[in-house]
């Protein structure tokens, strides 16, 4: 019996005889635009934490209840990414792109004059819906053009580029504040939104293959699910990866009331946060550097035991009570620089062997992954009590939900590199 069209494996496939995609952008070009495509989800989330108690005020919610302008975005979000890929893989990854990137401009304008918190909480919905193809998209064409250990570092240099927005955003939003209301924040994405559009528009070519497009079917679309659900690589770094990005969307949720009601010192929270964030950036750039020669099991099993070891201790800080601002910011930088480690190998083993069908593989996993570390951040900020025992318990919790899940995905034999690893496909951007 013939196989399925959809089941072709990347390395049943002849790179020599291939068709190669656009030959595009330069390589430097070609990362720093998937950054800044990646970059409208992290600006849109992280820029907007400082200005979460003057919307509060001026829209008239209090305490936890503002939490919501971040997670009606992550939900949206989420949601969203369960059709991009699918719509990327009829029609290209351009055209989709450029149009979720339109709506994106369009609704940040909407939340900038929103008159309710009910219309602001629909707006972001929208913004994240829209933003979704982003990151979908931005993973999609990275695996249109590598494989293995080089996606990885195609990956990790995007991610530098990227994770520097959660460093200076907090401080971005303090500045806007500083001269303007917390509505020309909304006015500030929707200006970046049509920048990255244009830039898009202009030099972005089409990197699927021809022979790759496929018509939108239930048969081929539920094949397609079936591929990405039933690889055990697919679903167990796509469950471990939510586990730990939960964590994150927690932390995100309940950091600026940390800052300003356990430590009194919301003036220093841009700063600490940029901080914090910024070992995020470095460990991704170690990853470059070191995730071709070591390997992506390796590297991020390794990171995960650190991620575990710091999420522990800094809960056991905290219920002794000798947290202080100075303790919360190292052990929490430590994480973040195995959460950095961690992240990017997770997302190209997810995606190892389905190259095929990258942009529903890319959907389902991001969709499933992102709704669900939402609901986890909510659970975790939510119980934010005036102390940092819900945030370091609720760390401690994912990482080890996420080592269960790896030991089950890898059988128990952890470090060992895959030969998939180090496969490559022909380069679109050169």
């Amino acid at each position: 019996m013939p196989l399925h069209p959809l089941a072709r494996s990347i390395d049943t496939m002849n790179p020599a005889t291939r068709p190669q995609p656009h030959p595009g952008l330069h390589f430097r070009e070609f990362v720093a635009l998937i950054a800044a495509l990646m970059a409208l989800n992290a600006l849109s989330i992280d820029t907007m934490l400082p200005a979460l108690p003057a919307i509060g005020e001026s829209l008239g919610v209090a305490g936890n209840a503002r939490q919501w302008v971040v997670t009606s975005y992550l939900l949206g979000f989420g949601v969203g990414q369960i059709f991009y890929g699918t719509l990327a893989d009829r029609f290209g990854r351009r055209p989709v792109l450029l149009w979720a990137i339109g709506a994106y401009v369009l609704v940040s304008t909407v939340a900038a004059i929103s008159s309710s918190f009910a219309l602001l909480l629909g707006a972001r919905v929208l913004m994240g819906l829209a933003s979704a193809a982003s990151r979908v998209l931005s993973v999609t064409i990275i695996r249109d053009c590598y494989v293995g250990r080089t996606m990885a570092r195609v990956m990790s240099l995007a991610f530098i580029v990227f994770l520097a927005v959660p460093m200076m955003a907090p401080a971005l939003g303090q500045i806007v504040l500083g001269v303007a209301n917390w509505r020309w924040i909304f006015g500030a994405f929707a200006i970046f939104g049509t920048t990255v559009l244009v830039w898009s528009f202009l030099r972005l070519p089409e990197t699927m293959h021809v022979e790759d497009r496929r018509p939108i079917t239930l048969a081929d679309t539920l094949e397609a699910f079936r591929l990405v659900v039933t690889d055990r690589s697919s679903v167990g770094y796509t469950l471990a990866q939510t586990f730990v990005i939960g964590g994150l969307f927690g932390f995100i949720g309940s950091v600026q009331q940390i800052f300003a009601d356990v430590f009194d010192a919301p003036l220093l929270f841009p700063w600490a946060f940029a901080s914090i964030a910024g070992t995020m950036a470095l460990s991704s750039f170690a990853n470059s550097r070191i995730v071709e020669r070591f390997g992506t099991r390796r590297v991020s099993h390794s990171a995960m035991f650190g991620f575990i070891f710091f999420a522990a201790l800094h809960l056991a800080i905290a219920v002794s009570g000798l947290e202080t601002i100075w303790t919360f910011a190292i052990v929490q930088a430590l994480m973040m620089a195995c959460f950095g480690l961690m992240t990017g190998n997770f997302g190209a083993m997810a995606m190892e062997k389905l190259g095929h069908v990258a942009g529903t593989a890319s959907s389902v996993q991001g969709s499933l992954s992102t709704v669900a570390a939402a609901l986890i951040g909510m659970a975790v900020s939510q119980s934010f009590n005036g102390s940092t025992v819900p945030l370091t318990l609720g760390f401690t919790v994912t990482g080890l939900l996420a080592l269960i899940v790896v030991l089950v995905t890898e059988q128990g034999k952890l470090f060992r590199p895959h030969a998939q690893e180090s496969g490559q496909e022909p380069v679109a951007a050169h």
